[in-house]
């Protein structure tokens, strides 16, 4: 566990892309980024809220390698993730000229990322883009893994292209500056890799969680790498999400439809659907007699004692119903023959994907959480 820069490979044959992991990256992305490019020309996309604090060492990195650059700011937030929004944010790409060999860089968290990527895949029929990510959530989950895309009214991320980027720079560094409700939400997709298939890491993490919120630098290097392994592994074997990719969706058919129902404004963000999510997909496993109820109990105590929301109290859920809960699950994009596909459990690393459940027990377990 050093707090040095450490490499992985996402090894997709001749689109193969590196990871790198460490604190202080930024001053070096330059020199990571030149031999990438076709021409020494790259257009940054990030947020009003990333711009503050890292557009300025990534620009002067880029300027020390010879590389000419511009930028473009969006709005933070999911709401951006829209057909307006993208719309606007391949205007200006176009007004800019780029070209085939202009490199695009995705600075920020998972919406900058998604949104850039999208627009990455569909500009000229094709643009390369990096991905520096500066949440928890985007280093250990969105950035990796190729799924680019924006939100529709009727569910999350319906609208998008498996499109790769040509690299992964996630500087720790940047997570100092998170807020905290971020860096949880981050938190909720590394308890996922140990969920679903490492129940060694889940419990280095009911250890050492608190030391990975506070951004300490070895907890951050370990965690985050032992996420970035574990997807790395799975996209590599799964690009397309036809199989054993499905697991990294582990409570996000939940997730999704808390997402949709709270309609993207921000009063859910979407790690805290996820942890939520979570605990509903082994709520759902322990009622099936797949899980034992212990394991359940200690993902429960973990999110806890983090600050993780397990329930909806706190969100304004007059007029919801498990009916209507289950209708937005039907639209999400991994159904299959009409019907949602689940990533359950028999317990703590134990993780695996159905589509023949009875929608009758997901309502049971809905009706619970629903229950003032």
């Amino acid at each position: 566990m050093s707090d040095e820069k450490s490499t992985l490979t996402v090894d997709l044959g001749d689109r193969s892309y590196d990871i790198h992991v460490g604190k202080g990256l930024l001053a070096n992305a330059g020199d990571l980024i030149r031999p990438l490019l076709a021409e020494p020309r790259a257009v940054i996309i990030t947020d009003q809220n990333v711009e503050k604090h890292w557009l300025g060492p990534l620009e002067k990195s880029l300027s020390a390698a010879g590389i000419n650059h511009e930028s473009i700011v969006l709005e933070p937030g999911e709401k951006t993730k829209n057909f307006e929004e993208l719309q606007k944010l391949c205007g200006k790409l176009l007004d800019a000229k780029v070209e085939r060999s202009t490199m695009l860089i995705a600075l920020g968290g998972g919406v900058v990322g998604d949104i850039t990527g999208f627009a990455a895949s569909i500009t000229l029929r094709g643009l390369e883009f990096i991905q520096v990510p500066t949440t928890l959530l985007a280093q250990v989950d969105s950035s990796v893994g190729g799924k680019t895309g924006i939100n529709a009214p009727q569910g999350k991320n319906l609208i998008g292209a498996f499109h790769q980027p040509r690299l992964v720079l996630a500087d720790i560094a940047t997570l100092e500056t998170l807020p905290d409700r971020d860096r949880r939400c981050g938190y909720a997709e590394v308890l996922k890799y140990g969920l679903i298939g490492d129940a060694e890491f889940f419990t280095w993490l009911e250890a050492n969680g608190k030391a990975v919120l506070a951004a300490e630098t070895k907890a951050c290097q370990h965690a985050i790498r032992t996420s970035c392994q574990a997807k790395a592994g799975i996209v590599a074997d799964d690009e397309r999400e036809k199989g054993r990719r499905a697991l990294l969706n582990l409570g996000h058919t939940f997730a999704h439809a808390l997402e949709a129902q709270c309609g993207y404004g921000g009063a859910i963000y979407h790690g805290e659907a996820v942890a939520i999510g979570m605990v509903m997909a082994f709520d759902l496993s322990v009622r099936l007699g797949l899980c034992p109820g212990q394991d359940k109990g200690r993902i429960l105590a973990h999110l806890k004692d983090l600050g993780l929301p397990v329930g909806v109290q706190g969100l304004n859920t007059q007029g919801w119903s498990a009916a209507k809960l289950i209708d937005l699950m039907g639209q999400d994009k991994k159904v299959r023959a009409g019907k949602p596909v689940f990533v359950l459990a028999r317990g703590i690393g134990q993780a695996f994907v159905t589509d023949d459940i009875d929608l009758d027990d997901v309502a049971d377990v809905l009706e619970e959480y629903l229950k003032p």
